[in-house]
């Protein structure tokens, strides 16, 4: 079921940019995160105060079909604004390629986490000083797997 309704792009004018050019080029164009060669997906969500569309590229994590969606914000004190979305709404579509398909996430604990969370490390590993500058401001950086519905 596509999220449908107002698509309110990003602030950034970098994520936008990719957000479009990934998907005009069906995924073969704006497929790494910016000077990283770090494939990213294409996440699309409800907005939780606005109810409009968002759309974010992150890192590309993936096992067995399902996709580990990371809320770092590079560590930052605070969630970054996603967040809120998918807590609000855990329907999302990911597209990794030419079309994007529905999925459910749900934010994962303990030993889950730990699994995913390695995964994503190992995809990404300046993820691990993310955590460190998370833990310094009380905040566990929240992960999700993203399932296909």
């Amino acid at each position: 079921m596509p999220i449908e309704g107002e698509y309110e792009p990003s602030q950034l004018e970098w994520v936008r940019d990719q957000v479009e050019a990934y998907e005009a080029s069906g995924g073969t164009e704006a497929n790494t995160l910016r000077d990283t060669g770090i494939p990213v997906i294409i996440v699309t969500m409800r907005g939780a105060s606005s109810g409009k569309v968002r759309k974010i590229a992150l890192m590309r994590v993936e096992h067995d079909g399902a996709y580990c969606l990371v809320a770092s914000y590079g560590g930052a004190p605070k969630h970054p604004a996603w967040y809120a979305n998918l807590v609000a709404d855990p329907m999302v579509m990911i597209q990794d390629g030419p079309e994007p398909h529905d999925y459910r996430v749900r934010e994962v604990s303990g030993d889950e986490r730990a699994e995913w969370w390695e995964r994503a490390v190992n995809v990404f590993s300046p993820y691990a000083e993310y955590e460190v500058s998370a833990a310094e401001h009380d905040r566990i950086i929240p992960v999700f797997v993203a399932e296909r519905v």
